[in-house]
């Protein structure tokens, strides 16, 4: 869910090729309502046009040191930030920061500033894994900062590696939850996330479209709490989060081993996975060859155990259970009425249903949903990126 209040987002940009994905950043931040602030070194200038960020931010681009000198601009902007991202993070700002250096309008900005710092590295592989890269993101941590990223990926030219600056929904996603309070201290938190396949051969599988994003969008988001974060994750599509304790399975007999092992002393389960309700029979040993099956293949299938419906089985006091229903109905309300019906039978204590499809719910930035719980009252309704719809959720355990 949306902050309710416009902040005061001061965005600072280095000089790396990355500068250009941060016009995304300030526009989400824009289009989410808040008050941007650009400060841009010469060379992000370099790399992006000032009326590019100026339009985009609706305010001036800061860059000089010495202007405003009358109205102290080279600390009044850091003190009175509610949030200081800087996007792209080069090797070089890094460095800086970590040696609390101040020779330049964002060096002043953040040494005088007393909010949230996030920062977003970018640069080639081997400077991030440099020593003094590392040794400088070490002491930055130490002090607080967050350090979202850097992603794997596509770098300048024909590099791809560690060192590609995260997209610009999950940087705002995480300086947004860096304002919100370590609520879930102490709290152990055991997600589910992505798709379990099951095997018809050593080739073949019967699976689903979870790509595990809103998965991993609770697993960071109750880490950034203060949880203690188990992910049981099948087949994920996108990076784990780090700073959680990442347990990989494949079938829906490893989810469910692994998932109830993990559960025992948890404060919490949610159990965001899509997981196959049916599995083969028979498993072949070799591939399965249509010159041998002809024009027809037959498949027998049993059905998978419940995990949901085992762990409300099997309750614990104080551990609170979160199921997801996807759904194709189109209805709202016979979509609901869905959700009622399998909170009931599996017994859970919420249950957050969201409307699937051909081109909807799926490996979507974006997810819409109704949470219900037990005897099938709404609690609450949450719209956003899955990072804003896995805070909504988190907000039940509080």
């Amino acid at each position: 869910m949306p902050m309710t209040e416009p902040l005061r987002v001061v965005v600072g940009i280095s000089g790396g090729i990355a500068a250009y994905k941060a016009v995304g950043v300030v526009r989400e931040f824009v289009l989410r309502g808040h008050d941007v602030h650009v400060v841009a070194s010469d060379a992000a200038l370099r790399f992006v046009g000032r009326p590019t960020l100026e339009a985009i931010s609706r305010n001036p681009v800061q860059t000089e040191l010495f202007d405003g000198v009358a109205e102290v601009r080279h600390v009044a902007l850091g003190q009175s930030a509610d949030l200081v991202v800087v996007a792209p993070a080069t090797a070089n700002t890094l460095a800086k920061l970590a040696a609390g250096l101040a020779d330049d309008l964002l060096g002043t900005t953040i040494l005088a500033s007393t909010a949230p710092l996030v920062v977003a590295p970018a640069m080639h592989t081997e400077m991030w894994q440099n020593p003094a890269t590392r040794d400088n993101v070490a002491t930055l941590r130490a002090r607080g900062v967050h350090v979202v990223g850097p992603a794997s990926g596509q770098l300048t030219g024909s590099d791809s590696g560690p060192g590609r600056m995260s997209e610009p929904i999950d940087i705002v996603d995480a300086a947004l939850a860096a304002l919100r309070p370590r609520d879930l201290t102490g709290r152990r938190v055991v997600v589910t996330a992505g798709g379990t396949r099951e095997p018809l051969d050593p080739v073949r599988f019967i699976g689903n479209r979870s790509s595990g994003r809103q998965g991993i969008a609770l697993a960071e988001a109750a880490r950034d709490r203060g949880a203690e974060v188990v992910l049981v994750a099948a087949h994920l599509e996108v990076a784990a989060p780090t700073g959680v304790e990442l347990q990989e399975v494949a079938t829906t007999e490893q989810l469910r081993v692994a998932t109830l092992d993990a559960a025992a002393g948890a404060d919490a389960v949610i159990m965001a996975a899509a997981v196959a309700d049916y599995r083969p029979e028979t498993v072949a040993p070799g591939k399965i060859k249509k010159e041998q099956q002809g024009d027809e293949l037959t498949l027998r299938l049993v059905r998978n155990p419940d995990i949901l419906a085992e762990l409300a089985a099997e309750r614990t006091p104080g551990r609170t259970l979160i199921g997801f229903a996807a759904e194709t109905e189109s209805d709202d309300d016979a979509m609901l009425e869905l959700g009622r019906a399998k909170l009931a039978r599996k017994g859970c204590d919420h249950l957050v249903v969201n409307r699937v499809g051909w081109n909807e719910g799926f490996a979507a930035a974006e997810n819409t949903v109704v949470i219900v719980s037990r005897p099938g009252d709404i609690v609450t309704r949450a719209s956003g990126t899955k990072r804003e719809v896995a805070d909504a959720i988190l907000d039940l355990l509080v």
